[in-house]
């Protein structure tokens, strides 16, 4: 399956889980910030994302889980580099390029989830 057929179920899957209209669901639209998802949602995105793929998503795999209870990973409501490091080496499918250039605040976690990041999600599990 090619990038642009990933993005167009994604976009399904999105506007089924999310009520949005597939029109806003651009690659670089954040799940959190741009089409409103909220924790809740996230479970439906994984248990969609596992349905139209038919693969399987172990908990923590796509989005983080967990994170503030380190205090290794988060000091003061920002991630730390421990933190930056264990999440970019378990979610190779996000671009952390905004976080470490600058806030590390952990509530702008959320909005590094993409539509690309999605999609290059899928694209590494199909190639698995």
């Amino acid at each position: 399956m090619n990038r642009d057929a990933i993005f167009e179920k994604i976009q399904e899957v999105l506007d089924d889980a999310l009520g949005v209209d597939e029109d806003e669901v651009t690659p670089d639209a954040s799940l959190t910030a741009d089409l409103g998802a909220e924790s809740i949602d996230f479970l439906d995105i994984v248990f969609r994302l596992e349905k139209t793929f038919d693969f399987k998503i172990s908990q923590g795999e796509l989005f983080p889980e967990n994170l503030t209870e380190n205090p290794d990973w988060v000091a003061d409501g920002n991630l730390t580099d421990a933190g930056l490091a264990m999440l970019k080496e378990r979610m190779t499918h996000v671009d952390f390029t905004a976080i470490e250039a600058g806030d590390r605040n952990i509530s702008k976690i959320g909005d590094l989830i993409t539509v690309n990041s999605l999609v290059n999600f899928v694209e590494i599990k199909l190639a698995g």
